[in-house]
């Protein structure tokens, strides 16, 4: 066997691969042999089939899936014995000239396209400058916040005149054009909420309603369009939300409105637990801790694109790109020429900013050990579990489930991916210069 690498450029490659019949031989014959012994065909005892027999029937096939395993283990090997770094996964060449009879004496030759990774050069030092956004709730934010938690635990009551907030139960009928009640149209009973009536104007007109009240509501506009909102509401897709344009008479059945609930010690120990909070300042300080909270969370996803967006812009890095063109095409048989087009830079951008975690880890011995990927595994689904009860698993459980959930390969491939961008992102911000600034919420998400 011979292979040979035939260098086009700094970033582009082709391996060519001979492979004799002594190469192939012994393991084809080996391979009828053992189907020989499997074999349960008519006329004969299962596993006394002759191994010509096997040869006449299937030889072609078997000589076939043998010299592809033959390719992809020399192949293999090639590259990582020789360090040979690549992007993708080798493409064989085509050749329309190259004939060969399958019949044992062939000698084989294969080609293959590589892209190869490209050297880069990623040197973060003290000079290289990042803001550090430390988010402050500002009072509208906070106040919405005390809002909605009261309102969990508050009362419903049902008052006879709707106000801000309040939610209409009613009956929507759909409309044709000339404002008649549209035949065989839409008709769905739902709950309006007012909060999310976002036009002002219509807004305004669903305040002051009583039971049996009747309105016209342009629900396109009175939702600005949100396609999920809409269909909750008719109770249809939301493509079909998407693409409707009618209004609707709605009939009011019922006013729905969630008291807040009393700022005292019950409320409190309700939240926090009992004693933890005994008065309003102490309630309004646990709330904006929590809040803040959130907000640092953001705040970190916004240095990490920050860090992203320079580093992947102003390292530079060629990359093969027709080469990795032609394996996204080859590899994703529905990606269209278009969708290809479309989505090649931001496919390109993710690659260069794996080739800079790729370099930073190696050259700084950053290491990713499985404890790491575990800790922030149980983390994932503690909050998880979370969601739907506010009690934490024990620990022996939590542990078991997190064993359980890493043992799927795209589970933990993907942790680990995690684990590996903390561990960049906690280097680079450990060497760079973080510039500290305070911040009000309200001012933070023009930024993002």
């Amino acid at each position: 066997m011979n292979i040979t690498q035939e260098k086009i450029n700094d970033l582009n490659a082709i391996v060519k691969i001979k492979i004799a019949p002594e190469d192939y031989t012994e393991k084809v014959d080996k391979a009828i042999k053992d189907q020989a012994k499997k074999a349960n065909l008519p006329g004969f005892r299962k596993g006394m089939v002759p191994a010509a027999h096997i040869k006449k029937m299937y030889g072609k096939s078997i000589l076939v899936e043998e010299i592809n395993n033959l390719l992809s283990e020399t192949l293999n090997n090639y590259l990582t014995e020789n360090k040979v770094e690549i992007l993708g996964q080798p493409l064989p060449v085509m050749d329309d000239t190259k004939e060969f009879k399958w019949d044992n004496t062939d000698e084989f030759e294969f080609d293959y396209e590589l892209g190869l990774a490209p050297a880069i050069d990623v040197n973060i030092t003290s000079k290289d400058k990042f803001t550090e956004y430390n988010v402050k709730a500002d009072e509208e934010t906070l106040a919405s916040r005390i809002k909605n938690i009261r309102r969990s635990y508050g009362k419903m009551t049902n008052p006879e005149v709707s106000a801000d907030d309040d939610v209409l139960y009613a009956e929507l009928a759909q409309l044709s054009p000339d404002g008649s009640v549209f035949e065989g149209g839409i008709n769905a009973t739902g709950s309006i909420r007012l909060d999310l009536v976002k036009d002002k104007k219509i807004h305004k007109s669903l305040i002051g309603l009583k039971k049996d009240d009747v309105v016209e509501l342009d629900i396109q506009k009175a939702f600005d369009k949100n396609e999920g909102a809409i269909a909750k509401l008719l109770n249809i897709s939301e493509e079909d939300a998407k693409e409707l344009n009618s209004k609707f008479k709605v009939t009011v059945k019922n006013v729905n409105r969630l008291e807040e609930a009393d700022l005292n010690q019950e409320f409190f120990d309700k939240i926090f637990g009992e004693g933890v909070v005994t008065d309003e300042a102490g309630f309004t300080a646990k709330i904006t801790e929590e809040v803040e909270g959130m907000f640092k969370q953001d705040a970190d996803r916004k240095l990490q694109n920050d860090i992203y967006t320079k580093l992947t812009e102003s390292v530079k890095i060629e990359l093969p790109d027709e080469f990795l063109r032609k394996w996204l095409k080859a590899t994703n048989e529905k990606l269209t020429d278009e969708e290809l087009a479309e989505g090649y830079e931001d496919f390109a951008k993710n690659l260069k900013w794996t080739l800079i975690e790729n370099k930073l880890i190696k050259e700084n011995n950053i290491e990713i050990k499985y404890e790491d990927v575990f800790q922030t595994a149980k983390q994932r689904l503690d909050a998880q579990f979370r969601m739907y009860s506010p009690s934490p698993l024990p620990e022996d459980q939590l542990a078991q489930y997190t064993a359980t959930f890493l043992k799927e390969k795209d589970n933990a491939n993907r942790i680990f991916e995690e684990v590996k961008a903390i561990k960049v992102f906690e280097y680079i911000k450990s060497v760079a210069t973080l510039d500290q600034k305070d911040i009000a919420y309200n001012k933070f998400v023009e930024l993002v």
